[in-house]
């Protein structure tokens, strides 16, 4: 089922539409990612920058002339327990520590070497103070000349905004999956709608058979890629539709050309006595004028539309049929069984098509059946023509291969060529109507034309309740 799944067009292409989408929303989130905690360490840095430069600028000239740092008190509290977040040291240009908060910050920054305009980061570990601490180190000018100030705060403080951060990303990334996932869906079915023309086009092309040969896929208003594909099956289609024709036009010409020469054989045949070798010459010959008169049936079928807008009556063809091939089915030692109606049964069709199709039916029960045995016959008031034999039956692998022409069962060792039921069921598609088979008990089968019977009241078509059958 999978594999079957992903020889789909459509899934494949939703599929690479989904893994593009996929693809397109991580490298979005990555990038975003980056550029937020860079963003936040960017802020960090500038933040920490004012800091100095507000520490340099409270840097003054003591009494002894030697550089001191007066700050206000609310920044100064900043920089003092219990807060103990923001830590500084500001050394002057020999390394003397000026100021610094808490002290022991002082005495590491002492040893560091001096700095320049460029900022340094750092990263310090206080024992008396708890947590981690990063900062940076600048030069500034003063009033006193150039000092060194290092600045810092809590990681602790950091790992609050990089929290927010975070939860800033977590949201971004459902809000991107969400969003994804609506554009997925929005590409599925645009997928899905470009290709409609393509569904209807097969469900177009699988309508074409031999019987619609002169139909063509329309190939105006398709998309591009779509239309080079319909005009080859169209012109692929013309070549089909030319050897279909070439075909009828030959298996028509055959026929009439072998219907003469076989009708002075049958007649000089009918003149001369003869021993069993030439009674079966003659059944050999009478074989051969029954399948140029099925094949110039098939050929009238093929190459003409049926008229069916006439009316004829089931019990009336039905019954003519009978009578006609009684003495034919006698001359084999076979009966036939006719059980109709005294009312009409009318349906809409041509009568010499549903004749020709009820006298195959007969004809092939006939050639089925044993010797000594009956065909029955019968009409239903719904417009149905039974026909029952009592010969092998055909096995259910077999039922519905049987109204292909020219096949055969295997073993099948009866007269005919394959095409009498073939002719049957051409004639009943062309009535709008069907032909089906079952195998009758204990032995047999039984071959049933559905014909629309005509509501003789309203002359429209119409279904009417189904008679009892005989019993068989």
């Amino acid at each position: 089922m999978i594999r079957g799944w992903l020889q789909s067009l459509q899934v494949r292409l939703a599929l690479r539409v989904a893994a593009l989408y996929i693809v397109a929303a991580v490298v979005v989130i990555v990038v975003l990612m980056s550029r937020a905690y860079d963003t936040a360490r960017s802020l960090g840095d500038q933040e920490l920058l004012l800091r100095a430069n507000d520490l340099a600028r409270y840097v003054t000239a003591g009494e002894n002339g030697l550089p001191r740092l007066e700050i206000p008190a609310n920044l100064s509290a900043m920089y003092q327990p219990p807060s103990g977040r923001d830590i500084f040291a500001i050394r002057d240009a020999n390394g003397r520590i000026i100021a610094a908060a808490p002290p022991r910050f002082g005495e590491l920054v002492a040893g560091w070497p001096g700095t320049t305009s460029e900022p340094v980061r750092f990263d310090v570990r206080l024992d008396a103070e708890p947590g981690d601490f990063d900062g940076l180190s600048i030069s500034r000018e003063t009033v006193t000349g150039l000092v060194s100030v290092s600045v810092g705060r809590s990681s602790a403080g950091a790992a609050a905004a990089y929290s927010l951060m975070r939860k800033f990303i977590h949201d971004t990334i459902w809000a991107v999956s969400i969003l994804v996932l609506a554009a997925l869906v929005v590409g599925i079915l645009g997928i899905r709608s470009g290709l409609r023309p393509v569904r209807n086009i097969s469900e177009m092309a699988a309508a074409i058979g031999p019987h619609a040969m002169s139909v063509r896929l329309p190939d105006k208003g398709l998309p591009s890629e779509i239309s080079p594909l319909v005009t080859a099956v169209n012109r692929a289609l013309d070549r089909v539709e030319q050897g279909f024709a070439i075909q009828r036009q030959f298996t028509a010409n055959a026929a009439h050309e072998l219907r003469t020469p076989l009708a002075i054989i049958t007649a000089a045949l009918e003149e001369i006595e003869g021993d069993d070798d030439f009674g079966e010459l003659k059944a050999d010959v009478a074989r051969m004028n029954r399948l140029v008169e099925q094949l110039l049936r098939v050929a009238r079928l093929d190459a003409i539309v049926l008229d069916v807008t006439g009316v004829a009556d089931l019990n009336e063809v039905a019954s003519s049929v009978v009578a006609t091939m009684a003495p034919w089915a006698v001359a084999r030692d076979r009966t036939i069984a006719f059980k109709g109606f005294r009312d009409p049964v009318l349906v809409k069709g041509n009568r010499h098509a549903i004749r020709d199709a009820i006298r195959n039916l007969v004809e092939n029960a006939v050639l089925h059946s044993p010797t000594s045995s009956e065909v029955l016959v019968w009409m239903s008031a719904d417009g149905r023509v039974s026909v029952a034999d009592r010969g092998p039956g055909i096995i259910a692998a077999d039922q519905e291969r049987i109204f292909d022409r020219f096949w055969r069962g295997k073993g099948v060792q009866f007269e005919g060529a394959g095409l009498g039921l073939a002719i049957v069921k051409e004639i009943m598609n062309a009535h709008g109507g069907r032909v089906s088979v079952e195998n009758r008990s204990p032995d047999g089968a039984i071959f049933t034309l559905h014909f629309t019977i005509i509501d003789r009241e309203n002359e429209k078509l119409s279904g009417v309740s189904p008679a009892n059958k005989p019993s068989l």
